[in-house]
């Protein structure tokens, strides 16, 4: 071994270490966090999980969320399901999610979320790759027949069991609530669980990425690589028991399952969802259980705060909302300050790591339309010059490293450790700007980077006050053959009969300050933006269609 490779192994020693002498990592884990709220609070709300379409909400306290947990964990058992099995969780936002997470955890199974808008191709590819044993999934999904896709694709998988919630279920498949609700298995399987529940450093989740340009990978994190997110998360924003967070973001994305989830019950809080986009609904959540929290793309929260205008719902128990996914303007910053009376506040974070950077506490109030935010007290992050990781820049290539870090990509951890330094440090892939208080601002990935007079196009943040625009739903800026100096070309979804022209939108960014050298050079009206299933842009896929126009 190298001087340099032992230095980076002792150094690695050295920062785990670190991790639980700080308590970013523990003993426990978040099934001994349920055991303790049903004990500590067994009457208190848990969940409460809006079904829209029913005009319904369904809630369970810590008591019942424990006992269900327990139950369901039995019906794993009873379809065979073993230590380190995948068990692929396809479902929106419902409450089985929640018990289904803990279940897993105590059968020692790896659980799988995968959106409901995730069809064959893609759906095949995250079954085979985990080779999950047992599949929970719903009859259809706007539309598309999910159950039925699920069963035919058994012939070429390891998949054992499909199991459906709720409708009817295919020929051969189990229907969720007569095997795992009405059943009592808790009373029948419980000395089965002895021994079997995961420990905090074994995997416990894939969470696949968008797949911008492919078949997404599958990122596997233990419970205390999420901890540690959740952790710093909790942390930054003071929460504690008496939080009640209203979420807008899947319950199968990092967001949802780690920030919403995970937290409210390690902090033995309330956790508010509903199964689909409505913004006077989500007022209605806030105002029903004085939600203290509102955590959402900036879209839907701008959404929300235009819904509070035309139909006043008492929000006067909101504090913070909590925005990421998208640069943060100063109009929503505005909006929602005037709105809610409330602070905005930006994160930044992935797959791989759960939330790395937020605007904190002792910023102003408007610091969340010019930042992401400084680091959790788990994470570092560094800015590279874009081709010399070797040397450091105020723009650049943004790479981080700390105690969130995933353990890998499931069977792909060739590609997992290409993104790693000899001493750590992880490419996130996006170019990034110091933001003056050891923090950072985004400015987009670095393979759709643009450079003019040698700076860096800050494209997110352009895309997001381009789509601020009266006459544009959403908005997406490429370069068209992909190259430094390519002409930046601004794709744009007009609103309702609205079509823009490029003179509107380079007008627009002018009078939201942005430096003439970045503004669009050509101009392309589309009906749709092409998106992954987590709903990304595909750029790659605008760049070869404007790559020749």
């Amino acid at each position: 071994m190298s001087p340099a490779a032992k230095a980076a192994t002792t150094s690695a020693a050295d920062r785990l270490a670190e991790y639980r002498r700080r308590g970013w990592w523990r003993d426990e884990t978040f099934l001994d966090d349920l055991r303790r709220q049903a004990r500590l609070r067994p009457r208190k709300l848990a969940i409460a999980g809006r079904r829209l379409d029913e005009a319904r909400t369904d809630t369970l306290d810590y008591a019942e969320l424990s006992r269900l947990a327990d139950r369901f964990a039995g019906a794993l058992l009873e379809l065979g399901v073993e230590r380190g099995d995948v068990v692929a969780v396809q479902l929106p936002n419902r409450w089985e999610m929640v018990p289904l997470m803990f279940a897993c955890m105590a059968v020692g199974a790896v659980i799988c979320p995968i959106a409901p808008v995730c069809q064959e191709e893609e759906l095949r590819h995250r079954l085979s790759l985990t080779g999950a044993r047992v599949c929970i999934t719903v009859p259809e999904w706007e539309g598309y027949p999910l159950a039925g896709t699920v069963n035919a694709l058994r012939g070429g998988l390891p998949l054992e069991h499909v199991v459906v919630v709720d409708g009817h279920a295919p020929e051969d498949a189990i229907d969720f609530h007569d095997h795992f609700v009405s059943a009592h298995w808790e009373k029948e399987r419980m000395g089965d669980l002895e021994g079997r529940q995961l420990r905090p450093d074994e995997p416990f989740v894939v969470l696949f990425t968008s797949g911008t340009t492919g078949f997404s990978k599958g990122v596997v994190h233990s419970q205390n690589t999420v901890h540690s997110g959740v952790r710093g998360y909790v942390d930054t924003f003071l929460l504690c028991d008496d939080l009640v967070v209203a979420v807008t973001t899947p319950l199968v994305h990092y967001s949802g399952f780690g920030q919403g989830i995970l937290a409210g019950v390690m902090l033995g809080g309330t956790i508010a969802f509903q199964d689909g986009p409505d913004h006077v609904g989500l007022l209605d959540l806030v105002e029903r259980y004085g939600a203290t929290v509102l955590y959402g793309p900036p879209p839907t929260l701008s959404g929300v705060a235009s819904a509070q205008q035309r139909d006043p719902h008492d929000v006067s128990s909101l504090r913070h909302t909590i925005t990421g996914a998208a640069p943060v303007l100063q109009e929503l910053v505005d909006e929602l300050r005037d709105t809610f009376d409330a602070r905005t506040y930006s994160v930044w974070g992935m797959s791989e790591f759960g939330p790395v950077t937020i605007s904190r506490l002792d910023y102003n109030q408007d610091w969340a339309a010019h930042s992401h935010g400084r680091p959790i007290d788990s994470m570092e992050i560094r800015i590279d010059l874009c081709h010399d990781p070797s040397k450091r820049a105020p723009v650049g290539r943004l790479r981080v490293r700390g105690a969130s870090q995933a353990l890998g990509y499931y069977k792909q951890q060739d590609a997992f450790d290409a993104e790693l330094t000899e001493d750590g440090w992880f490419d996130t892939g996006d170019v990034a700007r110091e933001d003056g208080r050891n923090g950072i601002r985004i400015l987009g990935r670095a393979r759709d980077t643009i450079l003019r007079d040698g700076a860096v196009v800050p494209m997110a943040e352009l895309e997001a006050i381009i789509s601020r625009h009266p006459a544009v739903t959403e908005a997406a800026l490429v370069g068209p053959t992909g190259q430094v100096d390519d002409p930046i070309l601004a794709v744009v979804v007009p609103r309702g009969g609205a079509r823009p022209t490029l003179a509107d939108i380079r007008a627009h960014l002018l009078d939201h300050g942005q430096a003439p050298r970045f503004l669009p050079e050509r101009l392309e009206v589309v009906d749709a933006l092409p998106k992954t299933l987590t709903g990304k842009v595909r750029k790659v896929e605008l760049r070869e269609r404007y790559a020749g126009a």
